[in-house]
């Protein structure tokens, strides 16, 4: 198993090295490219763009450049952000607390949710409550996100819903909270619309896969034996079936994994959360490059290692699974 791990760390460098190459040509031959401010400007002369150029080195060829940039990357700098005036590390230090927030109780309410409705849709299958979950779920992996928070804040900030007594129900519309000092109640309130938006896709994804897994194991062999010696229902369905089906669930959720440490863009931006998705938007409209190499180079590394960790998981899962 070392061996293994180490086989695909080492591995991952060339990897994680061709996706710096790929994000570096795309972003700096952008349209505008890394000047793309600046030309807004109508003040700025030709003889400002090219001194500007000359400053930040973009006269170079791009293979010169990407050379300059890795190596600052190996000394730990990722560059200086110029929509934030500020270093692009402290610039996604600052905002990942949020988004951490965030995505991690998202990542918590849909796995728990998704997985115990599959294992309930595969307990009883083609019944009444089957039917409701899968329509549940095709409902919340066909729905467009930027639609249904807008209608959650039509519906929750703006019109609100009224309950008897003359209480209503209104959240938040946006922020991460209202007071400046820190107040759970006011916290989780702004957390409810943000969570069940990001939530509603994986719920759905995590809930069809263990449906679906399960019970192609319930009709494996091995179930059928452990049945036939005795064993209740619940020891068949979680002691020798349940770690078998998350196998394929495993990969499912470790791709979203890395989604928790980069935020929802969409999602961030309509509720105004002060994440890194919402910051990484914020770079993308005002072409800070290196803002977005660094924010794409770390989720790239994320999604690397989160595989790995996976294919470690498999091992846990299913003994028969044998690294070389």
């Amino acid at each position: 198993m070392f061996t293994y791990v180490v086989r695909r760390t080492l591995a991952a460098i060339p990897l994680l090295l061709l996706i710096s190459i790929i994000l570096f040509v795309i972003l700096n031959n952008a349209p505008g490219g890394p000047l793309a401010p600046y030309l807004q400007n109508p003040h700025i002369t030709p003889a400002d763009i090219e001194r500007l150029k000359h400053n930040l080195g973009l006269d170079k060829p791009i293979w010169y450049r990407y050379v300059v940039w890795l190596g600052q990357i190996l000394h730990g700098d990722f560059g200086y952000s110029t929509s934030n005036s500020e270093p692009v590390l402290q610039a996604i230090w600052e905002r990942l607390p949020a988004t951490l927030e965030l995505m991690g109780v998202a990542f918590i309410v849909s796995l728990t949710i998704g997985l115990s409705a599959g294992i309930f849709s595969a307990v009883r299958p083609y019944s009444l409550w089957d039917y409701c979950i899968t329509t549940l779920a095709f409902f919340g992996q066909s729905m467009p996100v930027f639609w249904f928070a807008l209608m959650l804040q039509l519906l929750f900030s703006v019109h609100t819903i009224p309950l008897p007594g003359g209480y209503a129900i209104f959240l938040p519309s946006a922020g991460i909270s209202t007071t400046d000092t820190f107040d759970l109640g006011d916290r989780i309130e702004h957390l409810i619309m943000p969570v069940i938006v990001l939530s509603l896709l994986n719920l759905a994804l995590y809930s069809r896969f263990m449906r679906s897994s399960l019970l192609e194991v319930m009709q494996t062999d091995y179930m059928r034996t452990a049945a036939a010696k005795g064993l209740s229902r619940r020891a068949i369905l979680f002691k020798h079936g349940l770690k078998n089906a998350l196998i394929p669930v495993v990969t499912i959720v470790a791709l979203s994994l890395p989604g928790v440490l980069g935020g929802a863009i969409v999602t961030e931006t309509i509720f105004a959360w002060p994440g890194a998705g919402r910051m990484f938007y914020a770079a993308l409209q005002n072409s800070d490059i290196a803002l977005m190499m660094g924010y794409l180079l770390i989720l790239a590394v994320a999604v690397v290692f989160c595989n790995l960790g996976a294919d470690i998981l498999y091992a846990w899962l299913d003994p028969r699974v044998a690294y070389d």
